[in-house]
């Protein structure tokens, strides 16, 4: 008998309204420990609001969160978010800090002593692709586009934190750097079977790197599953995301 997957998140009923406005409609949702769930949607879909409950800087108008079980209004605030890395488009660095600062941030705050936050910066940054050597004591100006959002990664993992939150990572980078970064962390999340939830509008990325896809609309989740039953969705939304892709192939 196959043991069932244990369940990292789960949304329950869950609706968010900001001044009477319905960003999120009825979410039920189940995200598996270990997978990469790709939310694919247009802007302002609801997408970004998904993560934001997950890590509970949004509270839900109904229905629950639960991350490992608890209700996020079960937890200490403080303590749910020290598990869960969060990496966001314009990446967050502090300016001041360096990039050793930066990646030992979080294992800073839990008290971690020094021989191990400088043993565990060097290894993230090497994890994702920059010679700690060299980058350790430089300043985010001091990097490229690609290069900051590395050391945002390797700040999101620095914790090892069980769950990672993605909002649009490598949308504001050229191309060729941004497909670089999906390839690595291709690899990066199936090497170290985080539980990951990414956000994207490109249905090119979402199918790279989700080993499911929800597919978000007007607040409503209105499709989830492979890559292969989203190919063939008769949803008009699913459908208009697929022609986009049949565009750029021809």
């Amino acid at each position: 008998m196959s043991k069932l997957p244990e369940i990292a998140v789960e949304f329950r009923d869950v609706s968010f309204s900001i001044n009477r406005r319905l960003l999120l409609s009825h979410l039920n949702l189940t995200i598996y420990r270990g997978e990469a769930l790709v939310l694919l949607g247009r802007s302002g879909s609801g997408k970004t609001t998904i993560l934001k409950l997950i890590n509970y800087l949004l509270r839900p108008t109904q229905g629950q969160v639960f991350v490992n079980g608890r209700a996020t209004n079960d937890w200490n605030t403080i303590e749910l978010r020290r598990r869960i890395g969060y990496v966001i488009q314009e990446v967050g660095l502090f300016p001041h800090f360096t990039i050793k600062q930066n990646v030992g941030l979080v294992p800073s705050l839990q008290k971690w002593k020094e021989p191990e936050i400088q043993a565990r910066v060097s290894q993230m940054l090497n994890l994702v692709g920059l010679e700690a050597e060299r980058f350790a004591q430089s300043y985010p100006h001091q990097l490229s586009g690609g290069q900051r959002q590395r050391v945002g990664v390797a700040r999101a993992l620095a914790a090892d934190p069980p769950i990672l939150l993605m909002d649009e990572p490598f949308g504001a980078l050229d191309p060729i750097t941004r497909l670089e970064l999906q390839q690595q962390f291709y690899h990066l999340q199936r090497q170290l079977g985080k539980t990951v939830i990414f956000v994207t509008h490109d249905i090119q990325e979402a199918f790279f790197l989700g080993t499911r896809i929800g597919l978000v609309h007007e607040g409503h989740l209105v499709f989830l599953g492979t890559r292969a039953e989203l190919w063939q969705s008769e949803h008009p939304e699913a459908q208009a995301f697929i022609a986009c892709l049949n565009a750029w192939e021809h």
